[in-house]
């Protein structure tokens, strides 16, 4: 059996493909940078992260993209001979102005460099590439204010051409997005999203003979949806792709989140699930298990043997021996390596100071998603400060208004101090009394997420053997989707910041994250 999610802590939105033995999955990534997680398996149940496609600026600019901006709904396709990513990248979403920019990128091989972007329209977001079996490609496109879906065919520059047409209103659940097309026999595929991606989310379809409608939408929609008197069971279960094994059987991935203790509260973000799908005798799609909602554990594929790769769940441990940085990390907005530095000093990570966590603009911070529900995040810091605009520490975020930052700064006065600082909505607060520590040596600093994730406790330590907590317990509902109104999850962080633009710098040893379910 695979067991759900089979992607852990803010990885929405899947995309996935196989070619020849090999799955893959890309999901969107924000305001975080790189641009697009990307996922491989040989069995659907363990995955490893391989490196990111949009890693140069020329391919994707964040910097001043508002929180849960930036890159949505990546799709992945693959024509037989070469792989394509569609992407949006919104700068806006307020109101009703979404300002949504949508991109191609290509490459022959996955681990290689992407092409520069070729840009598509800016009409809506969450596009899809389709590749139909004469060889024709169309983009699937949803009408920003969810006014349905449109289809448009790309000429062989990968340019739109032709008329551009609405073929799909939706199933009347509203809020229609996240088309993918499938041309399986004789009809053709819509698999949509809609009810909004909270605890309403679905997934409906709709089949039509051509790319160009009329489509008519699957009776006893929606075909995967949530239990939402089982606040144990996976919610928000939406936005999904399809994909065929080599024997033919067919999965769906989708979105789903995992509300901690009972409550509508998910630190660990949207996450991806799968689910074994059959069809029924009209030609539409239903769950193997039955029924209609997602469940914590789906059918493996036959005769696929478990093929254990560099999975990522069992936690994370990063001495900075190796002199390029981990394919995990990430960092809000702007490529890492422009202010770390793994050469600078052996078996440290050297990161330069630039503006505060709240900018959304230049932020010094090297992150690794949170996919446990309680979990210890551990470091080692070598800092001296000179300013009280200098502090650096190891951070517990959601975005650039809701954190936690246990670091080591100076008074006015100029004594090095540690403080625990909580940014709500981005109103910021201390929360203990500045506890005075030598101006030089190593401390180590660490947070734990209590058993039931609802709890963060920060503590310290001058030897590495004894601690000491700062402040009192935390709650982790400020790092919630929920409460943040946003599409991401929970971060750990090494971070720096240096507001007087001296460009300060701050060592750290290692970053160790563990736990448990």
């Amino acid at each position: 059996m695979i067991q759900n999610p089979i992607l852990k802590g803010f990885c929405p939105d899947p995309s996935i493909i196989r070619v020849g033995q090999d799955y893959y999955i890309a999901t969107s990534t924000f305001e975080w940078w790189p641009g697009v997680r990307l996922f491989h398996s040989r069995d659907l149940r363990h995955w490893e992260q391989i490196p990111s496609p949009l890693r140069r600026k020329s391919q994707l600019d964040l910097v001043g993209d508002p929180a849960s901006g930036g890159v949505w709904a990546p799709c992945l396709s693959y024509d037989g001979k070469r792989f394509f990513l569609i992407y949006t990248d919104v700068k806006t979403k307020k109101g009703r102005y979404y300002n949504t920019h949508n991109y191609l990128v290509y490459t022959d091989d996955l681990y290689s460099g992407w092409s520069d972007p070729v840009y598509l329209n800016s009409i809506g977001f969450d596009p899809s590439l389709f590749h139909d079996g004469d060889g024709k490609k169309y983009l699937i496109n949803m009408v920003n204010g969810f006014k349905g879906i449109l289809v448009q065919e790309l000429d062989d520059k990968y340019r739109l051409t032709g008329e551009r047409r609405k073929v799909y209103g939706g199933s009347g659940l509203g809020y229609t997005e996240g088309p993918h097309m499938y041309h399986i026999g004789d009809w053709y595929y819509l698999i949509v999203a809609e009810g909004g991606t909270g605890y309403g989310h679905c997934v409906t379809m709709a089949r039509a003979k051509s790319v160009w409608g009329p489509f008519e939408t699957a009776p006893d929609n929606p075909i995967l949806t949530s239990d939402q008197g089982d606040m144990g069971a996976l919610q928000k279960c939406g936005h999904a792709d399809l994909v065929e094994t080599p024997q033919g059987e067919w999965y769906m991935a989708h979105l789903c989140s995992r509300p901690l203790n009972g409550e509508k509260w998910c630190t660990l973000g949207r996450e991806t699930a799968i689910q074994k799908m059959v069809w029924d005798d009209e030609g539409w799609l239903r769950l193997k298990s039955g029924g209609r909602f997602a469940g914590m554990e789906t059918e493996s594929p036959a005769g696929t043997p478990e093929v254990m790769l560099q999975d990522e769940s069992e936690g994370f441990y990063d001495d900075f021996d190796n002199p390029a940085l981990h394919v995990r990390y990430s960092s809000p907005r702007i490529d890492y390596n422009t202010f770390a530095d793994c050469t600078a000093r052996k078996g440290w990570v050297r990161l330069r100071g630039q503006e505060s966590l709240n900018s959304l603009h230049r932020v010094s911070l090297l992150g690794v998603r949170q996919q446990k529900i309680s979990c210890t995040a551990q470091t080692k810091i070598d800092f001296l400060p000179q300013y009280p605009e200098q502090l650096a520490g190891l951070a517990y975020l959601y975005d650039a208004m809701n954190f936690y930052i246990l670091g080591k700064t100076v008074t006015d006065q100029g004594q090095a101090v540690l403080t625990l600082i909580k940014s709500d909505t981005g109103v910021i607060t201390d929360e203990m009394e500045p506890v005075p520590v030598p101006e030089k040596g190593e401390i180590s600093l660490r947070v734990q997420v209590s058993e039931d994730g609802t709890k963060a406790a920060f503590s310290y330590s001058l030897d590495g053997e004894n601690w000491r907590q700062a402040g009192e317990e935390q709650t982790t509902q400020i790092l919630t989707d929920e409460h943040c109104r946003g599409f991401t999850g929970a971060y750990f962080g090494l971070y720096c910041h240096d507001m007087t633009g001296l460009s300060e710098t701050a060592d750290f040893d290692y970053l160790c994250l563990n736990g448990k379910e």
